[in-house]
């Protein structure tokens, strides 16, 4: 007890030199921790009305986002970001409010934020973009688009960047000011093109024909129908290449599904002109010897040489 004593008279000693009464640092340290309390409250409460605006819209389709899954996931991170910013301001300034009057302090940051602002313009710039991204509806994440030239799948929104990832992996941050053109690959639907290219010895009516096989075929797979919008479509001839006759399939499909769609496609036409026996032509080289003669006998002189006959 003494030593409680003790250490009770030291902190008085300590709030006395430092002119703070014990207790309303107590009720100040209450009211501290309470503000701090509301506030993660405030932020749990927000996690969780974002993510029941998540599950209100998901469907039974796992595998895939829709427009308006991809919507409600980027408002939901949108609201996550803009609320955490807001309920930390909000509790920030309740806090200074119970050690010092923060009337007079606002007003001081408002002069300051106007010397300030003309160094901010790229930062309102991105919110402001980021603002009509989201108003116009232009991507979502879970959207693949190409931005500025970078392409990838959008993983995050914020009222300042977009977050791309893109096949290799790499994640790219841009700023919402800096966008200047984006190109959606996933929105309404999609289209996956092939150009075939098949000899020029081949009758192209028959190769035709057996690529609209194949695409019948593959209208007609309930594993890879509902990945598509239309029946897959021979256009004809598209090309009179160097060393290929380029035949051209098209096939309108789900967003996102084009490229496995056309993976498919290229597979199964692979192995149906293996069947049918059509030459899918390759690069090949040729060589031409100007004077063969004088090679042969060069070469027959350096074998003698070393010994070895020639063959």
């Amino acid at each position: 007890m003494p030593v409680l004593v003790q250490l009770r008279e030291t902190l008085d000693r300590i709030l006395e030199a430092l002119s703070i009464d014990l207790n309303v640092a107590v009720v100040r340290a209450v009211q501290v921790a309470g503000i701090v309390a509301l506030s993660y409250l405030g932020y749990r409460l927000l996690k969780l009305l974002t993510r029941r605006i998540e599950k209100a819209v998901e469907d039974d389709d796992p595998t895939t986002l829709s427009e308006r899954e991809q919507r409600a996931k980027t408002l939901a991170q949108l609201l996550n970001s803009v609320g955490a910013v807001a309920i930390s301001i909000a509790a920030g300034l309740t806090i200074l409010n119970l050690f010092i009057a923060i009337g007079p302090l606002l007003a001081g940051v408002g002069v300051v934020g106007l010397a300030i602002s003309f160094g901010a313009q790229s930062l309102v710039k991105d919110v402001i973009n980021g603002f009509f991204i989201l108003l116009e509806n232009q991507f979502g994440v879970g959207d693949v688009v190409e931005i500025n030239g970078v392409a990838g799948a959008v993983e995050k929104m914020t009222m300042r960047v977009v977050m791309l990832r893109d096949l290799k992996g790499v994640l790219h941050v841009i700023p919402n000011g800096s966008i200047n053109m984006v190109s959606n690959r996933t929105r309404g639907w999609s289209r996956t093109v092939l150009d075939v290219g098949v000899a020029y010895k081949e009758d192209v009516d028959h190769v035709i024909g057996v690529m609209r096989d194949v695409a019948r075929e593959f209208w007609s797979d309930p594993q890879w129908k509902s990945q598509l919008v239309e029946e897959p479509a021979v256009w004809g001839v598209e090309a009179l290449a160097d060393s290929s006759v380029n035949i051209r399939l098209v096939a309108t499909t789900r967003p996102g599904a084009q490229w496995n769609v056309g993976r498919e496609l290229r597979r199964r036409i692979k192995k149906r002109f293996d069947a049918e026996g059509i030459e899918i032509p390759f690069p090949q080289r040729t060589l031409h010897l100007g004077d063969s003669e004088a090679l042969i006998q060069l070469l027959s002189r350096r074998e003698a040489e070393s010994g070895t006959a020639p063959a």
